[in-house]
């Protein structure tokens, strides 16, 4: 008899427990949800969009003509085939570096100067709102990143090898935290990004608006912040092994609907 209540007050603690932690993951879906009505990252948004036809640096000239991948000017679906190789620069590139280089080739800017800028400042931050605006103009669209270009599926693989190398003082990975299902970590879901994991989830996700810091995130900042959560050197802005990752990612999201510009914890 009573082993049998030991067992019911065990089965009723379970119970309690799992229908805690739905609760949980429901409320902050909830709150996610409410917070999305207003999300900041339209003030971004606007930002980028001014940026993008405003005539300004060196040359004095708009950003109208800067080729993301799609022709000229195209922005619309751009941002769903990044990275990609380019022709004119000889690499695989996102959404961030293909911004600097069209402002530097377009305008004039000084590249080197804006990738050793911190994130949040100067025409760093300019970049920041240039790729919300174009991601938000792919919403809703579905990622399909091309791998037709040898450079391209050598970035893939060079990204998949980046997601699984362990190092550090903790011995952490990319995959430590986003190579199986069912992760999580202060109450924060971690999806399997090995795999595609669903409309608007990781790699489709970003940029996103950070409630917790009130600032704009590019893939480049959440990459960055990443290896400082593994104590790794931070990876120089636009460098190869990020873009490689991002390729990773992206091809692993092939049909998975966009919602950048999100809201993150």
């Amino acid at each position: 008899m009573k082993h049998s209540i030991l067992i019911g007050i065990a089965a009723l603690a379970i119970a309690g427990a799992a229908q805690a932690q739905k609760s949980t993951a429901d409320g902050i879906a909830e709150y996610r949800q409410m917070l999305a009505d207003g999300n900041p990252a339209e003030l971004y948004e606007a930002k980028g969009e001014a940026l993008w036809k405003t005539a300004r640096g060196p040359m004095n000239a708009t950003l109208e003509r800067c080729d993301l991948g799609q022709g000229p000017g195209v922005v619309k679906g751009a941002f769903v085939t990044l990275p990609r190789y380019f022709e004119d620069t000889k690499q695989v590139q996102d959404l961030e570096s293909r911004l600097i280089t069209c402002m530097a080739t377009l305008q004039g800017f000084n590249a080197a100067e804006i990738v050793k800028t911190p994130f949040g400042r100067g025409e760093q931050a300019n970049v920041t709102a240039l790729a919300t605006w174009v991601a938000s103009q792919s919403r809703g669209l579905r990622f399909n990143l091309p791998q037709g270009h040898a450079e391209e599926r050598r970035s893939y693989e060079l990204g998949k090898r980046a997601f699984f190398y362990r190092a550090g003082p903790y011995d952490f990975a990319c995959a430590t935290c986003h190579g199986t299902a069912g992760k999580r970590v202060r109450l924060q879901d971690l999806p399997d990004l090995t795999v595609n994991p669903g409309d608007g989830v990781g790699f489709a996700a970003w940029p996103a608006y950070r409630v917790g810091n009130g600032q704009m995130w590019g893939m480049q900042h959440r990459l960055n912040d990443c290896y400082r959560q593994q104590r790794f050197p931070y990876p120089i802005f636009g460098s190869e092994v990020t873009i490689a990752l991002s390729t990773y990612m992206g091809v692993n999201a092939k049909g998975a609907e966009s919602i950048a510009p999100a809201l993150k914890r």
